[in-house]
């Protein structure tokens, strides 16, 4: 009985780290939040009930997709696993969570992005040390001398990779002298983020092959790129009109 308590709640190391990295950055979004229009306790209830959605709506999606075999052990449903979690359905969660608290409080959503912008990417940075204690998002085998030993080969750090990029995207946005043109810091980091994981993709080991040998995530963080990209103009184009 004692085994199985340890199993369902005993949160794994790499979960300890994202937790911390969540704390650092809703620390620092609250420094800065009045430049956006918005108190600390609005972006705290905000973080919250998207938080909150993310957890509960990236188990839930995970477990009606799994549903017979969790029918067969219901405990599972309870369990700290962070392999029982849908990021697709925690992500739709989150935002439509967030969507309607931003509306029904009228708080601008450009306004909230940018505010928590330093969250997001402090959080990017946590999500790579949390990758390197879990062995996960693991490299190809290289010769190189920074590799790591991983899985029984010398691989490339991709998960440092991901600390070094996302702890430079920080800095970047951070010591960058304020706009106050709404979303336009989200945006920055939404595209540095993508430009990112074009690169750090190349060398992940366990990518997933599509289009006569594509890599998904690279198509996916073009795309991303390309969406970024259009709502920037869109956002720049509003502010010419506004100033005009």
């Amino acid at each position: 009985m004692l085994t199985l308590f340890r199993n369902l709640f005993a949160p794994p190391r790499h979960m300890i780290l994202l937790v911390i990295a969540a704390w650092i950055g809703l620390s620092l979004a609250e420094k800065r939040s009045e430049r956006h229009g918005l108190s600390a306790d609005q972006l705290n209830t905000l973080t919250f009930y998207g938080l909150l959605a993310f957890i509960l709506g990236g188990r839930l999606s995970f477990v009606l997709q799994n549903l017979p075999s969790f029918m067969k052990s219901p405990a599972g449903i309870i369990s700290i696993n962070p392999d029982i979690f849908d990021p697709i359905g925690a992500l739709a969660a989150a935002a439509i969570v967030a969507l309607i608290h931003a509306q029904r409080q009228n708080i601008s959503l450009w306004n909230s992005l940018d505010a928590l912008t330093p969250f997001f990417a402090v959080l990017a940075v946590g999500l790579g040390c949390s990758q390197l204690a879990a062995g996960t998002a693991f490299g190809m085998e290289t010769s190189l001398p920074w590799g790591i030993d991983l899985w029984n080969a010398t691989r490339h750090p991709t998960q440092v990779y991901q600390m070094i990029a996302s702890l430079l995207t920080l800095l970047l946005l951070w010591f960058k002298r304020h706009d106050p043109r709404p979303g336009i810091l989200f945006l920055l980091f939404a595209a540095l983020t993508a430009g990112s994981q074009l690169f750090i993709q190349a060398f992940r080991g366990d990518a997933t092959f599509i289009l006569n040998g594509m890599r998904q995530s690279q198509i996916t963080a073009w795309l991303a790129l390309f969406v970024v990209f259009i709502l920037l103009e869109i956002q720049l184009k509003k502010t010419r009109r506004g100033t005009r």
